[in-house]
């Protein structure tokens, strides 16, 4: 696949402008852009999560992280699809591709990745959605996974509400 795949070059060096972002931050970063990646081109994670790591100059970022939430959401891409679709106000194809991008990777993260608080989870991809996405597309993406967490938490979020 080439670099030059719809958006990846653009969103890439959005990102290059702050490199005091946490090596976590910019891992969610480009599992998003792959998501977005594969979303576009129906291409291959497994090269994808490749292409992405070869690139020069994308900054410091967790490669650990990185593959488990590209590989994850991409490897159970059905089962958050399902997750999350009721919680939307339109079809799932109706979806741009940064809020369909930004939604799998924090919906994965929410039922996948418990160890990271939910509200982290939320706030990271409020902040993905922002970045990234349309003017209004984190107060959407915080609407879906608002509703998301308490059915993928249900403990830790009643302890914290």
């Amino acid at each position: 696949m080439s670099n030059k795949e719809p958006g990846f070059r653009e969103m890439t060096a959005e990102t290059k402008k702050s490199p005091n972002k946490s090596p976590r931050h910019r891992a969610r970063e480009l599992a998003m852009q792959g998501i977005y990646q594969w979303r576009i081109t129906a291409g291959d994670g497994a090269q994808i999560e490749k292409q992405i790591q070869a690139e020069k100059n994308i900054g410091r970022f967790d490669k650990e992280l990185f593959s488990k939430l590209l590989r994850g959401a991409l490897g159970r891409h059905a089962e958050i699809e399902a997750l999350v679709s009721p919680h939307l106000d339109r079809p799932l194809d109706e979806l741009s591709p940064v809020e369909f991008a930004v939604l799998l990777l924090g919906a994965f993260e929410l039922s996948q990745n418990i160890e990271v608080p939910y509200k982290v989870v939320i706030n990271e991809s409020v902040e993905l959605a922002k970045t990234f996405g349309g003017i209004d597309g984190h107060k959407f993406v915080n609407g879906v996974l608002d509703k998301l967490a308490p059915q993928l938490r249900a403990v830790e979020f009643a302890g914290h509400n």
